[in-house]
């Protein structure tokens, strides 16, 4: 029988490759539906069980979905926080909700108000979290009846214009010029193209405005993300600079444009990857032992994803190439992909998984890190990678297997496995690679529970002194 420590190890790396990983969308073979009932759960065990932990993984680099989670149960069960952790729960509260990104911040706040989680903490964290805000009469604009629901749950004294914006006549002139731009925008088409893209889009329905004019006049305020998302609707005709984009971004980007194009403007696209990947490890360098590394990619076909996540693994299997060939020295590192390519540009998501083989062939180059990035749903042929492994590291001394997964797996409430002696590590963003590889010693079992503890502290510090330097910015 497995003792407590042992449980609670597993237990607690369970959970944190769910929030690594999970973020209640569709996947290539689970529902939505699926995918939330199974991450949910866990919360309640996790929360119920190791409550300080849970509290202390909002710093452990996870999700923001999964963060949203941990703060609305948080902030749903305070009577049961211990005395002598309050005041750090509360902290944590405070510095996970900032960091949010402002559209799933406002939809916390309006989902503690339909779930009717009201005690003092909660209105103490949405006032906090309302009256600080740099930008608060633009993002009231843009997340109206969010900011609204903020200031009606926590009994808020909005600054300035913003109580007669919200709940007073909608004739009222203002004298705020956002404020007043929005009021004009019923009446006027021009006013429309003065205010943020999600906003002036509702308003441009209601006028009636034609879609192509609409996008032609509102280029000028677009983010690089919405013009990310508009290049199928515009037809490519909004400009996008795509060098902008964060490195999974970019790589979704160029896995969406036609192999011809690709392959004509290769120099080009290289470049931008690269500079992506150098940006990355700028904050935070890829902890790799010396020696060759190769990295064993997935592009089968469950790699295309879902409607919800076109691409999204395989965009991830190209953002850790680009990492690793920038992380590792020139001529010591190699990507093998399932279905082999002239050119990691040149990859897309086909047939069946065969990790196996091309596990062998990074072993044949002489790899002694290798890095597999799949889903594991391993089945050209099925199992044969843990026969393979358990070969592997009797014959290659100081041989290395590391598997990072960018798929939940609902039915197994964790992230698939290649191998029991191989544990997987989940993984949403080529940004998280970093701290993917540091939480991967914990995943394989070599370390007792009081020593993730001591990791998980010592993240927390990081994660709130980031948070101070922010503010005072």
């Amino acid at each position: 029988m497995p003792s407590a420590e042992t449980v609670a190890r597993e237990d607690l790396i369970l959970f944190l490759n769910a929030a690594f990983a999970c973020t209640g969308q569709r996947e290539f073979y689970h529902t939505a539906d699926e995918q939330r009932v199974s991450v949910q759960f866990l919360h309640a065990y996790i929360l119920g069980n190791y409550r300080r932990l849970y509290a202390r993984t909002l710093a452990a680099g996870i999700n923001d979905f999964n963060a949203a989670e941990i703060i609305l149960n948080l902030l749903s069960s305070g009577w049961d926080a211990p005395e002598s952790f309050r005041a750090e729960e509360n902290t944590l509260l405070t510095a996970a909700l900032s960091r949010l990104p402002p559209q799933r911040g406002w939809k916390l706040i309006t989902r503690l108000r339909q779930e009717r989680i009201n005690n003092r903490r909660t209105r103490a964290l949405i006032r906090d979290y309302t009256l600080k805000q740099r930008d608060l009469t633009f993002q009231t604009v843009k997340y109206r009846r969010h900011v609204r629901a903020a200031a009606l749950h926590a009994h808020l004294s909005l600054p300035g214009e913003l109580p007669a914006f919200l709940f007073g006549e909608r004739e009222q002139v203002f004298q705020t010029p956002l404020l007043e731009t929005f009021r004009q925008a019923r009446y006027s088409h021009q006013a429309v193209y003065d205010l943020p893209f999600t906003v002036a889009q509702g308003m441009a329905a209601k006028h009636g405005i034609a879609p192509d004019i609409f996008l032609k006049n509102i280029a000028p305020r677009l983010t690089e993300r919405e013009r990310l998302r508009l290049q199928n609707r515009s037809g490519g005709k909004i400009e996008f600079r795509p060098d902008r984009l964060p490195l999974t971004a970019l790589c979704s980007y160029v896995l969406s444009l036609p192999m011809a194009e690709r392959q004509e403007r290769q120099d080009e696209l290289t470049g931008w990857l690269d500079v992506a990947a150098r940006q990355v490890l700028s904050r935070r360098p890829l902890p790799l032992p010396a020696g060759r590394t190769a990295a064993v990619l997935d592009n089968s076909y469950s790699a295309s994803g879902s409607r919800e996540k076109r691409r999204r693994p395989l965009a991830l299997a190209l953002a850790s190439d680009g990492l690793l060939r920038s992380a590792v020295p020139e001529g010591e590192y190699r990507a093998f992909w399932t279905h082999p390519v002239s050119s990691s540009l040149m990859v897309s998501a086909q047939g069946q998984t065969n990790l196996t083989d091309r596990f062998l062939d990074a072993l044949e180059w002489g790899a002694q890190t290798v890095i597999v990035v799949s889903d594991a749903v391993e089945n050209d042929p099925p199992g044969v990678f843990h026969a393979a492994y358990v070969v592997a590291r009797r014959l290659v001394p100081g041989l290395s297997v590391l598997h990072f997964n960018p798929v939940f797996d609902a039915e197994m409430l964790t992230v698939r496995a290649l191998s029991p002696l191989i544990p997987a590590v989940g993984l949403r963003d080529a940004d998280d690679l970093p701290t993917a590889l540091g939480f991967a010693r914990f995943a394989a079992g070599q370390t007792e529970v009081e020593e993730l503890e001591q990791y998980l502290s010592g993240r927390v510090q990081t994660f709130l002194n980031k948070r101070a330097v922010h503010v005072e910015a």
